[in-house]
Order: C-alpha cells, then sequence, then structure tokens
C-alpha cells in the first residue's frame, strides 16, 4: 500500500489559519478519497507560514470494482423498451439475464464498474480541493482564476511504496504537480527533491524547516523559559500568542533584549498588552517585584552577529510605541487626579444603543441599581452607587481608546490615582467579571453589588427593547451576562429576589427611553416607582396624579410584568444549563423550578442539590414512584366523579392497621418538614419524607382505594392527597422522571 504525500507551497499564510487549514486538508481530501473506494491506515496534517501538508499512510493502491444490478422490460415488452435499456447499461442483448419476475419473465443487468487507481482518484480529488478550499478569504494573482490565501507557488504530490515514489499527474490551472519543495526563504533558498514524508521531514530541518507548529511552539517557549531563567525572570505565559508565533516562523530563533528603564514604570498590563498587539513580543517579569522589564522576540533566521541586530531594530520600534503609551498614561493619569467625572461627563456623547440612550444614561441607571443592591450584597450603598459611577469612566481614557481590552483594569489604576478607596476602584475592574463559564467571579461586596447591576441593566434593557437572543443568534451576548448573573449569586450565596430588581430595573429603562422621547415629567413619575416600589401602593398613587399624561403609561402595567417573567425564565434556561454541567438533570430543575420562589436562586439550587441527592438513594426513588401512584390514582377519581377529593381525610375512617400508620407517618413528617423548608434545610425536610416511603408502599399493598363503601373511598382519596400535597412541598415531583 502506497503512501501519499501532499504539499500546497504559497506565500505566507496567516497565522491565525493555518492549524484550521491543515484540518480542512484533511477532511475534504480524506473524505473524498474515502467516497471513492479507497482506505488508508492514518493522516497527518501540518502547516508552515509558507505550507500546508497532508500526509496519508497505507493508502489502498485502487478502489475495489463495484457490481450494479439494474432491473429492466418484460421480456414481452416492445423492442424499443428494450433498445433504451440497453442504451442506459451500455449492454448487449445476449449479456442480459432471464428471471421470473411476479408479472413474469424480466431482463436483468449486471454492470461492473472496475476499480481505479489511486492516482487517478487523486488526480480528481486534490484539484477539485484546492480549487474550492475554504479560506476565511481568498485572493487571485496573475491572470488565472484560481484563488488562494496567498498565492500559490508549487504542488507537491507523490505516492511512495516499496518500489520507490512516484507523481501523482495532476495539473491546477497550469500549475502540475512535482516531487520537490523549497526549505527556508533565505536560510536556505533553491528546491529539492523527496521521496517520502520522512524523507520530506528530514529535508526541511536540514533546510531550517520544522514542519510541526506543535514542535516550533514547544522550541519557543523551552528556549525563552531557559534565557528568562538565566537572568532570574520569569516568561508571562500567554498561550495564544504562543500559538500565533508558532505560525509566523519556520526555524524560530529566541531573542531577549530589554526595555528602556523610562518605560518600567508604566503598569505591567499595559506593557503587556502593547508589545503583545503591535509587537508579537512575550514579555518578561522579575518575580519579586512583578515588573515587566524584559521582552521576548522570535526571529525567523539565525545571523552572524546572533541576532544583535534584529534586537537593535525591534528595541527602537518598541521605544516608539511605549513612548505612545507612556504619553497616554501620564495624560489619564492627570485627568483622574484632577476628576474623573470630566471622563463620565464626555460618555454623555457616546450611544450604548439607539434605543437605550446613551452610555452616560445607562451609568444613572446602574448607579441606581446597585444602591437598591448593596443592602443585599452587605455593601455600602453610598460606595456602591459611587464604584458604579465611575466603572465606566475609563472608556473615555486615551490608553482604553488605544487598547480597549484594558477597560476596567485601567479604570482601576485610574480611580486609585484619583484617591478612591481599594474596594471602590477594584469594582471598576471586577465589574466585568465574569466573562465566561470559567472566569473569575467577583467576591468582594462593592465590586459584585456593580457587576451585578450591570449585567442586569444589560438584561433587562434589552429585554425592554424586545432584542432578545433567537435561535444561536446573540449580538449582545445576553446569555453570558445571564450566566453572570447566575454564577454571581450562587458564588456568593445571595438571597436574592431577582423578580423584584428586574421589575425596578425595566421601569428605570422606560423612565430613560422616555426622556429620550422628549418626555421628562413621564420619566420622572417611572423613577419615582422604581425607586420606592413597583405595581404596588407607588404605582397606583402615580398614576393618580397623571391626569391624563400619556396614555400609553398604562400598558407599562402589563407590559413590565410579562417582560419580567419572560426574563425569568431565560434566566432559568440558563441556570439548567449550567447546573447540568455539574451533574444536576433537568427534570430535577423542573421539579423545583415549580415551586414558588423560583427568582431566589440560591435557595433553588440548594432545593435542586438536595433533591438530586434525595433521588439517587433508594427511599426517594421509591417515594417518588409512590407519588406518582397517589397522585394517578387521584386524578383518574377526580376526573371519573367530577369533584376534587382535597380536604376531609380522618383518621377516624381509617379501618387498617395501614391506613393508621399512614396518618400518623404524615403527620409526624408535616411536623418536620414545615420548619425544616423554613429553615431552608432541605436535606432534613427531604430526609423527614423518607419516613413516609414505608408507611406508602405498605398502603398501598393492603389497602383498596376504591372501596365500595363510599365513605371510605372518599376518606382514603382525601388521604392520598394529603401524600401528593406532602411531597408538593419540597419539589413537583410529577416532574421528575423515569
Amino acid at each position: 500500500m502506497p503512501d501519499l504525500l501532499l504539499e500546497l507551497f504559497s506565500e505566507e499564510i496567516p497565522a491565525r489559519m493555518q492549524t484550521r487549514a491543515a484540518e480542512d486538508l484533511k477532511k475534504l481530501v480524506t473524505d473524498a478519497l474515502v467516497e471513492a473506494g479507497l482506505t488508508y491506515a492514518g493522516a497527518g496534517a501540518f502547516s508552515t507560514p509558507r505550507r500546508l501538508v497532508l500526509a496519508l499512510e497505507g493508502l489502498t493502491a485502487e478502489s475495489p470494482d463495484v457490481t450494479e444490478e439494474r432491473k429492466g422490460p418484460r421480456t414481452d415488452a416492445p423492442e424499443k423498451a428494450l433498445e433504451g435499456f440497453l442504451r442506459a447499461t451500455g449492454l448487449t442483448k445476449d449479456q442480459l439475464e432471464v428471471r421470473d419476475d411476479k408479472k413474469g419473465q424480466t431482463y436483468f443487468a449486471k454492470i461492473v464498474k472496475p476499480g481505479r487507481s489511486a492516482e487517478d482518484i487523486l488526480a480528481e480529488v486534490i484539484p477539485a480541493t484546492i480549487r474550492n478550499f475554504p479560506w476565511p478569504k481568498s485572493m487571485r494573482w496573475g491572470a488565472g482564476p484560481l484563488r488562494w490565501v496567498r498565492p500559490l507557488h508549487s504542488i507537491l504530490c507523490i505516492l511512495s511504496d516499496e518500489n520507490g515514489a512516484r507523481v501523482v499527474p495532476l495539473d491546477v490551472d497550469g500549475m502540475a504537480a512535482g516531487n520537490t519543495t523549497e526549505g527556508h526563504r533565505f536560510m536556505a533558498p533553491g528546491r529539492f527533491a523527496v521521496t517520502s514524508f520522512d524523507d520530506y521531514a528530514a529535508k526541511l530541518k536540514k533546510a531550517y524547516v520544522v514542519l510541526s507548529a506543535e514542535e516550533r511552539a514547544e522550541h519557543i517557549w523551552h528556549d525563552a523559559t531557559n534565557m528568562a531563567f538565566a537572568a532570574g525572570l520569569e516568561v508571562v505565559e500567554d498561550k495564544g500568542l504562543l500559538a500565533e508565533v508558532a505560525g509566523l516562523v519556520e526555524w524560530p530563533v529566541v531573542l531577549m533584549g530589554p526595555i528602556g528603564e523610562e518605560f518600567l514604570s508604566l503598569p505591567p498590563e499595559v506593557l503587556q498588552t502593547s508589545m503583545r498587539e503591535h509587537q508579537k513580543f512575550f514579555s518578561v517579569k522579575n518575580p519579586t517585584t512583578g515588573r515587566i522589564e524584559r521582552f521576548i522576540t522570535v526571529a525567523n533566521r539565525e545571523t552572524t552577529d546572533h541576532g544583535a541586530t534584529i534586537l537593535a531594530g525591534n528595541g527602537k520600534v518598541l521605544s516608539a510605541r511605549l513612548s505612545d503609551a507612556k504619553f497616554f498614561w501620564e495624560n489619564d493619569l492627570r485627568v483622574a487626579k484632577s476628576d474623573m467625572s470630566t471622563w463620565t461627563r464626555s460618555l454623555e456623547n457616546v450611544t450604548f444603543h439607539n434605543k437605550l440612550g446613551t452610555q452616560a444614561a445607562r451609568i444613572d441607571r446602574i448607579a441606581a441599581l446597585a444602591r437598591d443592591l448593596a443592602p443585599v450584597v452587605g455593601a455600602d450603598p453610598d460606595q456602591a452607587e459611587t464604584a458604579a459611577r465611575i466603572a465606566k469612566a475609563d472608556l473615555s481614557s486615551e490608553m482604553v481608546f488605544e487598547f480597549p481590552e484594558l477597560q476596567g483594569l485601567m479604570g482601576r489604576y485610574y480611580a486609585e490615582a484619583a484617591g478612591y478607596p481599594a474596594q471602590v476602584a477594584a469594582a471598576a475592574q471586577d465589574h466585568y467579571s465574569p466573562l465566561g463559564p470559567s472566569d473569575d467571579v467577583p467576591t468582594a461586596p462593592i465590586s459584585v453589588a456593580v457587576a451585578l447591576a450591570d449585567k442586569l441593566d444589560t438584561l433587562t434593557g434589552f429585554w425592554a427593547i424586545d432584542e432578545k437572543p433567537t435561535g444561536s443568534k446573540d449580538p449582545y451576548a445576553l446569555r453570558r451576562a445571564a450566566l453572570g448573573v447566575i454564577r454571581l449569586v450562587l458564588t456568593n450565596g445571595l438571597r436574592l429576589d431577582l423578580d423584584r430588581f428586574f421589575d425596578a430595573q425595566l421601569v428605570r429603562v422606560e423612565a430613560a427611553v422616555n426622556i429620550s422621547l422628549g418626555d421628562p415629567a413621564l420619566s420622572e413619575l417611572l423613577q419615582e416607582i422604581a425607586e420606592h416600589g413597583v405595581f404596588g401602593a407607588a404605582f397606583h398613587a402615580v398614576k393618580e396624579r397623571l391626569d391624563d399624561l400619556h396614555d400609553d403609561f398604562l400598558a407599562l402595567e402589563n407590559k413590565v410584568p410579562d417582560a419580567s417573567d419572560d426574563l425569568l425564565r431565560f434566566t432559568h434556561d440558563r441556570l439548567k444549563v449550567h447546573l447540568r454541567d455539574q451533574g444536576i438533570r433537568h427534570d430535577v430543575i423542573d421539579a423545583c423550578l415549580a415551586l414558588p420562589g423560583s427568582d431566589d436562586l440560591a435557595r433553588l439550587v440548594k432545593r435542586a442539590e438536595a433533591l438530586a441527592a434525595f433521588l439517587a438513594s433508594d427511599d426517594g426513588e421509591n417515594l417518588v414512584q409512590g407519588y406518582k401512584r397517589a397522585a394517578n390514582i387521584l386524578a383518574q377519581a377526580e376526573a371519573k366523579d367530577g369533584v376534587e377529593y382535597r380536604y376531609g381525610a380522618d383518621v377516624k375512617f381509617a379501618e387498617t392497621e395501614e391506613e393508621k400508620a399512614l396518618f400518623a407517618a404524615l403527620s409526624e413528617a408535616e411536623a418536620a418538614v414545615s420548619p425544616a423548608l423554613e429553615a431552608d434545610d432541605f436535606p432534613a425536610a427531604m430526609s423527614a419524607l423518607a419516613g413516609l416511603r414505608a408507611p406508602i408502599d405498605a398502603f398501598f399493598e393492603a389497602v383498596q382505594v376504591n372501596a365500595d363503601n363510599a365513605v371510605l373511598r372518599r376518606n382514603r382519596l382525601n388521604l392520598l392527597h394529603e401524600i401528593t400535597a406532602s411531597c408538593a412541598k419540597i419539589a413537583d415531583l410529577s416532574r421528575i422522571e423515569g
């Protein structure tokens, strides 16, 4: 069985596209070969800045013969029908078989399609793959129609076996395949022939090309960390940058250089971001002070002066870049120390969303909500409001304008420089978190209040204007915001009635929207509702003062609760995903959601965790079965009789010991369950219910519920209701599957 080696050699491929392109090449070619009847033992894909490579081991030399059987006309059919069948199959009449069929004797044709050689199949598959390759961006060059990410220079395509190597005869727009390639652009120019993948990889390395991207990355990290260690320093880990740099060089040469003394006072994050974004440099820090003191760059060639000229040139460019950063930093510090509100006021001219007003208006809403949330999270309301008002001030700074990824972090630096307390300044950085499922969650009370307020305002704002996620589309990252709210609440164990805060913030959004519509009087009334009560006495008191100010105001009494309920359902859906990843089944969560108070997420999760543990036990599983049996019998009887059996179960009508024991067990469980639920001790409540398992089993074993005696039957049905009612206090067990 031959081995295939395919190389597509071009100008430099963008680093971000290389890994995906290598995988696409492997998938497209192997899928097409398998469809054509060829198999292979193993496949490997590789990429460097100038080449995509596919190596297949143990490729079958040819596809198998394929036999196809076709049914033709009956033997007594008109002659023209037979002639058409013969033309379609390419056979003669004497090559047909005659068989008995349901309708008489019929002609059958066996058509044998002989297998094809691997060369012939590859000569079709590879050009088609090249012409239809799914590059994110591609280009044309010269006069030909071919499109590739960068100009394609040559195609190496050989099959090798024990008899040697042979070129696969294929052509792509006048570019014929061959058995030669090129090494490093500067250190080993010129073409050379190869006979197999091993020969190819070995000759490339001699020609200063490391074929494997993983090997290049390992080499870079090894040399960089050793170089830094020798100087008593550490390289700041950056896996994304490492992967990108490995895609920029074919022969990595690691060099370390100094950073000018005048720049060492810049925040380390500024130095790291500037060097990473502008020049793809790694940062090297002093482990004692945390200060960034040197940089590491990766050249694509060895030089006679051991990189001195390269380092000198990079140092000059770096100084120019860092001079800009230093200028931004010093200018921003002057503004921060003078008056950070200058930046906040400038946000009055920055639109957050055309339906939701400016960034400044949004900050006002967040500040009001942060003050409301402060007592719940254990923060000082004044400090929470202050932190919310300065948290986004750095959006107007020059540094964040240059490096948007530093927003929040720079806000903390500027707030500290302005003299704000450390916990207020920290909220500027922390309030964006958590950004994802693995991001750290703030725990400082002020940071939690502002982070929650920020995310709740985002959710309620877009719900108010009906810009919700649809399908896979979520342009405003609302699913991420909802998950952020969930993780903030659960990590900090917050007892938060989300429904109330959804309502209040939805009204604040309506107030902001009506200001933008030029209706300040209506907005003032809405703001009063948000601050003093939602849809209670405050709402109706304000309605009395309307005097036909705005007819649409009356619609809010339905609009806001509907939006709030829908947003709570959305949050519950996100919670299900979050808990499912932690091993809690969706039906367990649904059973807990069915109970009142589901907007208290911390309490809801405690209940779900306790229920999941309870159901994992034999007592829990059997109790659910007993509950469902009781509920089914009760439902059937109520449907048949047209009445509800919900009241009046009395032990004095109990005839059997099993009935009496069940009455006693229910009374004992009730005495234990209610105080446990009031104390949110869900494991204790479920443990108390576990005591019902044996009495319920015994009851169903010994007692006929639908007795002939009407009094007994009614009493026993009412007793079944007491079973379901007791279980329903911990969860809606009808939603448990299985």
